[in-house]
């Protein structure tokens, strides 16, 4: 499944960088993940890299986009052809 910052989030700004797919953006207030382009940064490393850095532990699994491994590959393969 993508995820999702949380309202825990404080905007430290170290998760944008992290993220291979340019999933994640200043939002109004916290940081958001962009669904679409979220693939838990499979294609790319065995974890998600927003989940390692996050001093808060924010990035969460999204309840309301729940993807199997091989939707999240087929994302990953589709947003990198």
């Amino acid at each position: 499944m993508a995820l999702y910052i949380t309202d825990e989030c404080i905007n430290c700004d170290v998760c944008e960088p992290e993220c291979p797919n340019e999933a994640i953006f200043q939002g109004d207030e916290i940081y958001e993940i962009t669904t679409e382009l979220c693939t838990e940064c499979v294609g790319h490393y065995d974890e998600p890299q927003c989940v390692e850095v996050c001093p808060v532990d924010c990035c969460l699994p999204d309840p309301n986009h729940e993807e199997s491994e091989d939707e999240l590959r087929a994302k990953y393969e589709a947003l990198t052809a």
